[in-house]
């Protein structure tokens, strides 16, 4: 099998643009088919104060409410995904970039309402990532770049954790690729002092992961990041790395950030 590389980029590297340029230069330089899938959310966060709409986050899933769709349909499909293929074609990548909708990509379900109403968010499952429709994309020589908007097939955007759809397209891919899902963000890995960009978790089991939140080493945004690396490795992706952008040139060497661990 062919390998392809899957990363997902958020945090403070997107809204830094000397990290960004950086960041996407390694990537450009990855071999072999690859992904690039992108959030925005303090790019979101920042636009929508400013617009006097304050953002609702809970374990570090954002409620989307009407008004907020609409801010970070703006941000992530619009302003962001743009700017990043922009950037791409500069460095000879030949990026394109995609929400879910656009080729029915990614098809989400609305989330239903328990104890909390998250509005306007996606979920997936396994037939919501159009395999198919990515590989020819990847066989014409494209780089998809997706930003976190999907759809429910039914003229209805929705937000989806951009960490999930990285998840979901690394599974539904890894029945045609040897894949590999990457992702990158402001420190070197999972610490176990946030503050010691030296205190990096190496490896993690998945049977370590509860007793890492009890012991709130992981919390706030990087649960939902740990829930969707143990998923995807569970489920037929060849390895899962969480670590910093500017060390993307350590893949190659094996050395890069925190790997999972079934």
């Amino acid at each position: 099998m062919k390998q392809l590389t899957i990363i997902k980029i958020g945090g403070n590297v997107i809204d830094n643009s000397a990290n960004l340029h950086q960041f996407l230069l390694d990537f450009t330089a990855l071999p072999g088919d690859k992904i690039l899938v992108h959030g925005g959310g303090k790019i979101a966060t920042e636009l929508g104060e400013s617009l006097g709409i304050e953002a609702k986050m809970v374990e570090g899933r954002r409620v989307t409410d009407i008004e907020t769709l609409r801010i970070v349909t703006m941000v992530y499909a619009g302003l962001i995904n743009k700017n990043m293929v922009a950037q791409l074609q500069a460095k000879g990548s030949n990026a394109i970039g995609l929400t879910g909708a656009d080729g029915n990509i990614i098809k989400a379900k609305k989330r239903p309402v328990k104890d909390i109403d998250y509005g306007f968010v996606g979920d997936l499952d396994e037939n919501s990532v159009s395999a198919t429709t990515l590989n020819s994309l990847l066989k014409a020589g494209l780089v998809p770049v997706l930003c976190a908007i999907t759809h429910d097939g039914d003229t209805q955007l929705l937000n989806t954790n951009a960490d999930t759809i990285a998840s979901s397209v690394a599974v539904a891919m890894s029945s045609l690729y040897e894949t590999r899902l990457v992702y990158c963000f402001e420190k070197k890995g999972v610490l176990i002092d946030v503050d010691d960009d030296n205190s990096v978790i190496k490896e993690i089991k998945a049977d370590e992961f509860e007793g890492l939140k009890v012991d709130g080493i992981v919390q706030g945004g990087m649960i939902p990041k740990l829930q969707n690396a143990f998923e995807a490795i569970t489920k037929g992706v060849s390895a899962v790395f969480i670590g910093k952008a500017n060390e993307l040139g350590e893949l190659a060497e094996g050395t890069f950030g925190t790997k999972m661990l079934k």
